[in-house]
């Protein structure tokens, strides 16, 4: 069944009304709605999901969303309840279809549109609101500390196996994922030539003067080793995906919706995708338009690898930056301190998740998908997320420097 899912999801950009039919025919053999007709929506921030409207014979029109994950290994998601217990502002679902290979939930009509698409906006010229984005996101993240904290205990090593964000993260490396993405063997199309990826794995790497010491196929080892699920640790009830295309711009406030990963684990993990993908990831939404936007080239020398690039983040991206490391994470990572709950390897491990986003939330091999100089781009920022710049300081490594200057 996850495979019609699967289907869907990558036919909606291609033949719509193809995987419209498919979707009518799981809601009601599925689901048993007597469903007559199924608008989807493609969308940019539509990487691993799909949604859209269906209308009933009744006449009622609905909302659905549904996350795709190849490989999966998990038995059940979406612990909305979960989270509304906890005290998030999270939209509730009136149907909700939660097992493996049928993930679905459905809601009332939303009017209102996502963070992504406010902030799309600003960064494309329309300013209107901004403000009350920022209002509203400092509200949101004030609030997330503030349930960080309520909710906030140690777990056991068994517990921590079991939650859900680890197929974000570890699962995706070792479950199928980076094998099928990036085998040795697998081309990649860059803007001097195709590489295979054997090659890219080993380079070493000078982006935009940062130097790094590890190759992808370091980072990719280190990843493993810490992102380890079954290890015991801090954990606090979080959403576990909650970019911008998760959020609801319902004013003055914001709104979660479509906890797919949501559960009990690790603060660090509840973080990594907004940190990435609301500040970083705008290639990866938007591949052809920030091709045209980015000036690119790659020299190679044997294994060394020199990247320059003027791809730079909007002011929009660095309002989501600061709040949720001034608000959020310095405070948690305070508050584990306190507690003697932080592990020296903190950073590491939250650069090990971050490292997962651009690197395997998409296929970057995909050449009908991302142009050569966006195939680059993102092995770029996935060596900036995963490993640690030496000389010139990468965003995220002066970011971190800053919050560890503050737990001093």
């Amino acid at each position: 069944m996850s495979d019609i899912l699967a289907q869907i999801q990558a036919l909606q950009f291609t033949d719509k009304a193809a995987a419209e039919g498919l979707l009518t025919a799981f809601l009601r053999d599925t689901l048993k709605l007597d469903v007559i007709a199924v608008e989807l929506r493609p969308l940019a921030v539509s990487l691993n999901s799909f949604n859209g409207f269906m209308t009933l014979a009744e006449g009622r029109r609905l909302f659905f969303k549904t996350h795709i994950e190849a490989d999966g290994i998990l038995n059940e998601y979406y612990h909305a309840g979960q989270l509304a217990e906890a005290g998030y502002p999270i939209l509730q679902p009136i149907y909700s279809s939660t097992e493996a290979g049928k993930q679905l939930l459905i809601y009332e009509v939303i009017s209102e549109p996502s963070v992504f698409d406010v902030a799309w906006a600003i960064e494309n010229g329309d300013e209107t609101h901004f403000e009350a984005l920022r209002v509203g996101q400092n509200q949101l993240d004030d609030q997330l500390f503030q349930v960080y904290l309520s909710t906030l205990a140690w777990q056991p090593a068994q517990a921590a196996a079991k939650a859900p964000v680890h197929q974000l993260f570890y699962h995706r490396l070792t479950g199928g994922r980076l094998a099928r993405f990036y085998a040795p063997e697998t081309a990649i199309r860059l803007p001097n030539g195709d590489h295979t990826m054997e090659k890219v794995r080993r380079a070493r790497w000078t982006i935009n003067g940062q130097h790094y010491e590890q190759t992808l196929d370091d980072v990719i080892s280190r990843a493993i080793t810490l992102l380890t699920p079954e290890q015991a640790g801090a954990a606090v009830v979080g959403h576990g995906d909650a970019h911008n295309g998760n959020v609801f711009f319902r004013q003055p406030s914001l709104l979660y919706f479509d906890p797919a990963f949501a559960g009990r684990h690790h603060p660090l993990l509840d973080l990594t995708k907004p940190l990435f993908h609301n500040v970083f990831a705008m290639w990866m939404y938007h591949p052809q338009m920030k091709a045209a936007q980015t000036t690119l080239t790659l020299e190679r020398n044997g294994d060394d690898w020199q990247v320059t690039h003027d791809y730079a983040v909007h002011p929009v991206r660095d309002l989501f930056l600061r709040s949720k490391v001034e608000r959020v994470l310095v405070p948690t990572l305070r508050e584990l301190q306190q507690r003697d709950w932080l592990t020296p390897h903190w950073r590491a491990y939250l650069k090990s998740a971050l490292f997962c986003c651009p690197f395997l939330t998409m296929n970057l091999t995909d050449t009908a998908k991302f142009p050569p100089a966006i195939s680059l781009l993102g092995l770029a920022m996935s060596i900036e997320m995963g490993a640690e710049s030496v000389g010139t300081r990468s965003r995220i490594d002066q970011t971190l420097d800053e919050v560890e200057q503050a737990l001093n």
